[in-house]
């Protein structure tokens, strides 16, 4: 079979290169490209492949709309809505993704976020580098805060772990039945904006979950809670976040994604709101993360290749 890796997979080539060979021990051949979201780039690419393999990067409808050869698609990534899965199931060409590679990579980047907004360290620092002491911004603790996780799969669990070690009270909202020694309780979404000190976001980006996190949720929240994403840009309503921010209804946010993969326009309303510390969607992209994801998507693809669908989309 003809396998395409459509993007760079942030890991040390030596590593693909093992792949490779081995694949082509196997009467298989990997043929690798850099990122490039055209269409027709993409489209040209897959023109005669059997399996795909990319990360985040979006993947065209017409890339494959009219490709008679693509049968799988094997994404390095925990999210899918970034590939045509409606189109594709349509085709009946196999999803996997590569679940739980970065759920520690996330869980850590949003207890910094907690920690850095808590003790106000954006605005400190940039005082103490202009001459400046702390006065007037001595911080809270973590601890004894009641954290509410919007999402309680595997790394909104883990986000309660973590920050049950701190000493907080982590409360969850999800759609189905959490199932954590960790979480203390499952309430409403409403519940959860109300009583929290912290909304940290962890639900997949769906139709349901779109704006989930829109002015009237936003308004439900107190004056000085925080909200952090490292879930999916569009999960949060972007303009009222930020003119709750600017209005200061709410003390701060951490935000990882955006509606778009960076960079954005330099005139993004949350890149210029109050009090918001924002960081180019890094909280997967950790070394051992990476790696960990290349050994979950060389699983998948030599299970598929022996006829075994795992971790199916």
């Amino acid at each position: 079979m003809k396998i395409v890796l459509l993007e760079d997979l942030a890991v040390d080539k030596h590593i693909i290169d093992e792949h490779a060979l081995k694949l082509k021990d196997m009467g298989h051949e990997l043929v690798t490209y850099d990122k490039n979201t055209d269409p027709e780039v993409q489209k040209e690419r897959l023109k005669d492949a059997d399996i795909c393999i990319l990360a985040n990067m979006p993947l065209s409808e017409d890339a494959i709309k009219d490709n008679e050869t693509l049968k799988y698609i094997d994404v390095a990534f925990t999210g899918v809505d970034h590939i045509p899965v409606k189109l594709a199931k349509e085709k009946g060409i196999k999803i996997s993704n590569a679940s739980g590679y970065a759920t520690e990579a996330v869980a850590e980047l949003c207890i910094g976020f907690m920690i850095d907004l808590l003790r106000n360290v954006k605005e400190t620092e940039e005082k103490c580098r202009n001459g400046g002491t702390k006065a007037g911004l001595v911080g809270s603790l973590l601890k004894g805060k009641v954290v509410g996780i919007v999402g309680a799969g595997a790394i909104g669990k883990k986000v309660a772990e973590y920050v049950k070690v701190f000493g907080a009270h982590p409360i969850a909202y999800s759609r189905s039945k959490v199932t954590s020694e960790y979480i203390e309780e499952q309430v409403s979404l409403e519940e959860l904006m109300q009583v929290s000190d912290i909304v940290t976001l962890h639900c997949p980006l769906t139709d349901e979950t779109r704006n989930l996190i829109n002015k009237d949720m936003l308004s439900l929240m107190k004056k000085s809670a925080i909200l952090i994403n490292t879930a999916r840009g569009p999960v949060v309503d972007s303009n009222a976040l930020s003119e709750a921010l600017n209005n200061e209804d709410i003390k701060g946010a951490a935000l990882d994604v955006f509606e778009t993969e960076p960079p954005l326009d330099i005139n993004h309303p949350l890149l210029h709101a109050k009090n918001t510390i924002v960081t180019p969607h890094i909280a997967f992209a950790s070394k051992e993360s990476m790696e960990m994801r290349v050994d979950i998507v060389f699983d998948n693809l030599y299970a598929y290749l022996s006829g075994e669908h795992k971790n199916a989309i």
